[in-house]
């Protein structure tokens, strides 16, 4: 049974794939100080240097906005917020423009690595869904500082087809998650593959939650059991990647891989593509999925500021946003993008999950520094076989 905290959460987190009527509340805007700040560096330039995940933009949007402000972007890529975090906390991230997810943002903030918001240079924030905002106030108090973008799931795909092979008389298990965390399940799929996300900031609350415990739990004894889960099937994971199971499973390297909701579908459409096979199937549990909200910020360290906002602006767009989470297959933030997308995306699972999903489903928060300590020790101990 989940606790008190957890049910909370789930009451706001049903209201996300809602269609939400009426005009949102713009007022939450910064100290007309900070304001003033940002608005005095807003100087042309020719270039925007942006730091995201990968797959995360169609490319034509990006050579698109190039050619209608007459610069250059800049787009390098990471795997994990650890990665991001790492560049970040340092004050010389070298970026305009990067994006992190809601389980880091908020000690980021307090770090002061970004900029507050000049809400009036994105004039395409009444579009973002007031119920994201809202959910977000709890990492970025007054909505100062972070852009939503997307949000989503973490959860499972499967090759079907070499699954029911390498499970032979085996039935699939009423609880997906079994077959990543169930030995009895893992001991067969590993002969074709199976991978999982390479953070422990992702996999540990899928351990808590799979083992019926908070997944947002700060107790180390709590994060000592779902670490235990994940050790007990160590010598069954073939890799461990927050990015490279995309081709992975395209390819048919592996057979069944935790991640991102989005990047999943990518697979699923890069091997029907390439092979005309239709046997990547995302799964979306009852029991439950790790839900998340990826945001844009601007670093203290930006150089290309009005570019930045230019491009804040433009991914807001209902047509813009619509056609980027067309190509990544998640859910945008931008409310009118919804029924600009593609109808198989609109009424896809896996990128607006069930009411029944929702409600068995959590935000992970983010983590205190001791905790991310213990956490982050305890997965290089478990890789290294320890």
């Amino acid at each position: 049974m989940k606790n008190t905290a957890c049910l909370s959460l789930s009451g706001l987190i049903l209201c996300l794939l809602t269609a939400c009527s009426g005009s949102h509340d713009n007022s939450n805007q910064q100290p007309a100080s900070a304001v003033a700040s940002n608005t005095g560096t807003l100087s042309n330039t020719k270039a925007l240097k942006i730091y995201n995940w990968s797959d995360y933009v169609d490319p034509k949007i990006i050579g698109e906005f190039e050619k209608k402000y007459g610069i250059k972007v800049t787009y390098n890529f990471y795997d994990s917020d650890e990665t991001l975090e790492s560049k970040i906390l340092t004050g010389q991230s070298g970026y305009d423009i990067v994006g992190p997810s809601n389980s880091f943002v908020s000690r980021q903030i307090k770090a002061g690595a970004y900029q507050p918001l000049d809400k009036s240079q994105i004039p395409n924030w009444k579009y973002i869904n007031p119920k994201l905002l809202n959910l977000l106030k709890d990492v970025d108090p007054g909505n100062q500082y972070a852009v939503p973008n997307y949000w989503g799931m973490n959860t499972i795909a499967i090759n079907i087809e070499k699954v029911n092979v390498a499970l032979g008389d085996t039935p699939m298990p009423d609880n997906s998650w079994d077959l990543v965390f169930n030995p009895e399940y893992t001991d067969k799929l590993k002969n074709c593959g199976i991978s999982y996300m390479d953070s422990p900031v992702e996999m540990i609350p899928l351990a808590l939650h799979y083992a019926g415990k908070d997944p947002n739990s700060q107790s180390k004894d709590d994060i000592d059991i779902a670490a235990n889960i994940i050790k007990a099937n160590r010598s069954n994971v073939l890799r461990y990647s927050s990015s490279g199971y995309i081709d992975d499973l395209a390819r048919g390297d592996v057979c069944v891989a935790i991640g991102f909701g989005g990047d999943l579908n990518i697979a699923k459409r890069r091997r029907q593509e390439a092979t005309g096979k239709k046997d990547i199937v995302v799964l979306v549990p009852t029991q439950g999925v790790s839900l998340w909200v990826d945001t844009l910020t601007i670093p203290q360290d930006a150089a290309n500021l009005k570019n930045a906002y230019r491009y804040l602006n433009w991914i807001l767009e209902p047509q813009i946003a619509a056609r980027n989470a067309n190509y990544v297959t998640y859910a945008p933030s931008s409310m009118p993008a919804k029924e600009l997308m593609k109808k198989e995306y609109r009424e896809d699972n896996s990128i607006f999950p069930s009411d029944e999903v929702l409600a068995n489903s959590y935000l992970v928060l983010p983590a205190k520094s001791d905790t991310l300590k213990y956490e982050l020790r305890l997965w290089q101990n478990l890789k290294a076989g320890k």
